[in-house]
């Protein structure tokens, strides 16, 4: 019998980031190549972000690409790129089905050009698009995020378009890849590990974190659903002292 699971709708995250972990994992316990697990795992994003949109979250950021991850086998990274540009092509029209608008962060820098012409081309048919926002971290890290706004400011104070003293923790957040989208409540990493792993070292300071064994290709609503329970049971207080009323 399924578990029946009740989510306090006027208490969901607006905006959940996802560490997607234990595809090639998952690939491995089932006598397949690691690719098989990273087609899969692109499965399991389109049908989680729907399942999140009918529960009313507005955000999505999941770390599909770091900046580290030109580290693995060529082989795999080829693999990547391409599922990538498979999953690019599709989201054009099933952005448009979802009403999902779909944005990606990170250093398009260094990434094949047919690659960046299709996150621009997805970007601008999806950017009116009111549901869900989706946005894909790749070819990303926290640290190069950070640094690369402080790159942006240094220049602006350079040029005389900011003030040293104008300078606090909502100044910088607009200079980020994130600046138009509000920080995640919640941050779910799949696959048993407990490390951010570089990723939105920023906006993360006071999300709330889920740690879960399954693999991504297993995670499934109901486990999003246990994700979200898990943060409405928690007291937010931003460094703050507890309510004892």
């Amino acid at each position: 019998m399924k578990k029946e699971i009740n989510l306090e709708k006027e208490n969901i995250p607006r905006h959940i980031a996802i560490i997607m972990d234990g595809n090639g994992r998952w690939a491995k316990e089932k006598g397949k190549r690691r690719t098989a697990g990273h087609r899969e795992g692109s499965k399991v994003l389109k049908e989680i972000c729907r399942n999140a949109s009918s529960f009313n979250v507005e955000y999505i950021t999941v770390y599909a690409f770091s900046t580290e991850n030109w580290k693995r086998p060529k082989d795999e990274v080829v693999f990547l790129m391409d599922l990538l540009r498979q999953y690019l092509k599709e989201s054009i029209s099933n952005s448009k089905k979802d009403n999902m608008r779909v944005r990606v962060i990170g250093e398009r820098e260094g990434l094949p050009k047919d690659i960046i012409d299709k996150i621009e081309e997805l970007e601008q048919a999806s950017k009116n698009n009111t549901g869900l926002t989706l946005q894909i971290a790749l070819n990303y890290g926290g640290r190069n995020e950070i640094i690369r706004a402080v790159k942006k400011i240094a220049k602006e104070y350079k040029n005389d378009n900011i003030l040293l003293e104008n300078i606090d923790e909502d100044n910088f957040s607009r200079y980020l890849d994130t600046s138009d989208v509000p920080e995640p409540e919640l941050m779910i990493r799949t696959s048993g590990e407990q490390r951010l792993s570089n990723f939105l070292l920023w906006q993360l300071a006071y999300s709330e974190f889920y740690f879960t064994d399954k693999y991504w290709p297993d995670f499934k609503k109901e486990d999003l659903e246990e994700a979200i329970i898990f943060y409405q049971k928690k007291e937010r207080r931003f460094g703050g002292l507890a309510d004892e009323n």
